[in-house]
């Protein structure tokens, strides 16, 4: 039987092998660059900024969910966001992909959250099946826009 839990330091060579395989499926490698120092200080150390689930079965690690908070100003109420969810291609099928986001549901729940957000990749059509089997509805009216590299420091700059 698979069981969830929350991540701690020493599990961080296998969130970055998780993250790793993520960008490898999404054709995003070359965007990677994620690495054991950067996680556990960002993720352990003294100002946590994500948290992580894992699900494993029988001491084996399948799957993960990487997770920090935002907030609504519209319900005043935080919220959770999903930045990465991944199971082992070898592992689908199993229901741990449901398993991790039914837990973040209930941490959701837990925290009075007013709701549990993330993004999916246009082209990801098994990912966008799934997520809509389960009542989650795309936001289309939305669009995303990022600061980065030098249009983040020309900014800060500014």
């Amino acid at each position: 039987m698979a069981t969830i839990r929350f991540a701690d330091s020493s599990d961080t060579e296998t969130i970055l092998r998780f993250i790793r395989a993520l960008a490898a499926y999404e054709k995003l490698e070359h965007e990677c660059f994620a690495d054991e120092e950067g996680l556990r200080t960002h993720l352990f150390g003294p100002r946590p900024y994500a948290e992580v689930l894992l699900i494993e079965e029988d001491g084996e690690a399948h799957g993960f969910a990487l997770f920090f908070h935002n907030f609504s100003t519209f319900l005043a109420k935080p919220g959770i966001y999903l930045e990465d969810l991944f199971v082992d291609p070898a592992q689908r099928g199993k229901g741990y992909g449901k398993a991790l986001l039914a837990r973040l549901a209930e941490i959701a729940i837990e925290r009075g959250c007013g709701r549990l957000e993330w993004s999916v990749l246009d082209w990801n059509q098994p990912s966008i099946d799934f997520y809509l089997s389960l009542g989650a509805r795309p936001m289309d009216e939305w669009t995303i826009y990022r600061l980065d590299g030098d249009a983040l420091s020309g900014l800060a700059s500014a």
